[in-house]
């Protein structure tokens, strides 16, 4: 069998090296015939020079594709799900938290005759807090999704082919591969792994692109919102129509007051806020059906060392290429 494995890389000079080496020392000991997929999301160091010289130095077992510009992961992801030709696909990082001796493992999970095997990280070593909140968020995205997302489990998995062609015929341009992968079902299996220290370089996640990445998981399967929106507003109206009966029976036993200036003032900042809130999650909705409407690709690619992936879209324009 031919073992593919698609290595997304943002900025990653300073490990990218210790990466190569280490994969293929790992796979040089299984009998698998494998190529190393590359995806340079338009770094700014020197990450394509690097995967330049591991393509001239490992010719025949290295590829890859650099962006036009950074386009993002989920973007880097579905061009090395277009270029592998594996007849099975291993999603890792570049920074080594992903550890490359589990690979033998996922090979033998996979000859069982599953089509997903997933490595779910553990939570040794985050802070308590983060760890809190990790799982205070899958807890409740889970109540609302249409499809169940494990904390700990992220792109770290190996995909069958089957696997691989059923991600590529979905042609969104919003795409959330978490729910992507739990989306698509076929016979899956997880096992745990020791969360890993990243070896080189500075993450990538921030306080504000989890806060994004976790809106995306809740707003990309499921639009059970909107329909809070409804039972929120239907609540409203319920209660301005009892606290009407109220003021109007008070009138009729007391008399006419003005009081309850602090009260009105309350219900309008508080009706406001939330006119506020509804509103913007239908334009987070609006916005997802106007980049889904403009049909472009997911990326564009300046420079590489085998065939560039066809965009997902029929309709979109190809990207351009020069030769590594």
């Amino acid at each position: 069998m031919k073992l593919s494995i698609v290595v997304p890389c943002y900025n990653e000079e300073a490990v990218l090296s210790r990466f190569d080496d280490t994969i293929r020392a790992v796979l040089a000991g299984l009998a698998v015939e494998y190529e190393l997929c590359y995806v340079d999301d338009g770094s700014a160091d020197g990450t394509l020079a690097r995967l330049r010289s591991l393509a001239q130095q490992h010719r025949g077992t290295t590829r890859y594709l650099s962006f036009s510009r950074n386009f993002g992961k989920e973007p880097a992801i579905l061009a090395g799900l277009q270029a592998a030709d594996g007849d099975a696909v291993i999603l890792m990082d570049a920074d080594l938290q992903h550890p490359p001796e589990l690979i033998e493992k996922m090979l033998d999970l996979y000859q069982l005759g599953h089509d997903q095997v997933v490595a779910k990280r553990t939570r040794h070593g985050d802070r308590p807090v983060r760890t809190a909140l990790s799982r205070l968020y899958y807890r409740a995205v889970n109540r609302w999704v249409d499809v169940e997302l494990t904390d700990g489990v992220g792109d770290f998995r190996l995909l069958s082919r089957t696997a691989v062609d059923a991600l590529l015929s979905l042609p969104e341009y919003n795409r959330f591969s978490k729910g992507l992968f739990s989306w698509i079902g076929f016979d899956t299996v997880t096992f745990d792994y020791r969360n890993a220290a990243r070896e080189a370089g500075e993450t990538k996640w921030h306080v504000g692109s989890l806060v994004n990445y976790g809106i995306d998981g809740m707003l990309s399967f499921n639009s059970r919102p909107l329909r809070l929106a409804i039972y929120a507003g239907l609540g409203l109206a319920s209660l301005a129509a009892l606290y009407t009966l109220w003021i109007i029976g008070a009138a009729v036993v007391g008399g006419v007051t003005a009081p309850g200036y602090v009260t009105l003032v309350a219900i309008i900042v508080g009706l406001g806020g939330l006119q506020m809130v509804m509103l913007g999650l239908i334009g987070e909705y609006i916005g997802r059906i106007y980049y889904e409407a403009k049909r472009r690709p997911h990326f564009l690619v300046k420079e590489s060392n085998t065939t560039v992936p066809a965009p997902a879209s029929a309709d979109a324009a190809p990207a351009g290429s020069r030769a590594g």
